[in-house]
């Protein structure tokens, strides 16, 4: 059983209202409280039933309600939290994931950063113009806020870079490509689809496999036009979207 969070005993079976619209309300009010806007995660559905008197598919109703609002996100294995809002990016301009956040006071988190020099393979190869089985520094990050992942990022850096994995990649990357590599990358040449997250992809986002993912597939370019970094990144559907101005000619 949860500890007392301000809601009635119970609701009123005798009330025009329907239960599952009268648990929804009492959800709205339950998550404006500070401990679930900071993302701790509700009461089991199951402890709502039985704190409620109520049947737990009127509490599941009413949930399901709030996520298809975007207000709530289920994580399976895990439980049900407050939807972060949602963070919006422009595709007219662009720079590291981190100094777009700090630009919008958001505190990046880094839940894993892993460094391999891998051979490439025949994609890597051909984006970065190089014979495949190459060896090529592999940067996988897994980013978000301190309410938990927001994407998992994947950048395979062309060997002329000179990296050698000893540096902090825990820096904005595009600031410590032009610090250590004086290289300024230039040009961002992208494409973005909508995908469903396979097993692997929804554990580390911690969303239910085959929920919907924003994939980013992008190729950067220094300033003399050579190909830099391959980057494929998978966002979280309730965590990013992306703004632009289009003018019309």
């Amino acid at each position: 059983m949860f500890k007392h969070t301000g809601l009635p005993n119970k609701v009123d079976p005798s009330s025009k209202v329907p239960l599952h619209n009268q648990v929804e309300q009492l959800l709205r009010t339950l998550i404006e409280e500070p401990r679930y806007q900071n993302g701790e995660f509700l009461p089991k559905e199951v402890d709502l039933a039985n704190h409620l008197g109520i049947a737990r598919n009127t509490v599941r109703h009413a949930i399901s309600k709030l996520v298809n609002e975007g207000l709530l996100i289920r994580k399976k294995g895990v439980g049900t939290q407050v939807a972060s809002r949602k963070v919006s990016t422009r595709l007219d301009s662009w720079f590291s994931f981190s100094r777009e956040m700090q630009a919008k006071g958001i505190e990046v988190v880094n839940f894993e950063l892993d460094l391999a020099a891998l051979p490439a393979s025949d994609e890597v190869a051909e984006a970065l113009h190089l014979q495949p089985g190459t060896r090529v520094l592999q940067l996988s990050r897994l980013r978000g806020t301190r309410k938990g992942p927001m994407l998992l990022s994947i950048s395979w850096f062309h060997p002329r870079l000179g990296l050698n994995g000893q540096e902090d990649f825990n820096k904005p990357l595009y600031q410590l490509l032009e610090e250590q590599c004086s290289v300024h990358p230039s040009i961002s040449r992208e494409e973005i689809s909508a995908i469903a997250a396979e097993e692997a992809l929804a554990a580390k986002l911690q969303v239910e496999t085959g929920a919907p993912v924003l994939f980013r597939n992008r190729l950067v370019f220094d300033s003399d036009g050579r190909a830099i970094e391959y980057n494929k990144v998978y966002y979280q559907g309730e965590g990013i979207t992306y703004s632009i101005d289009i003018e019309r000619k």
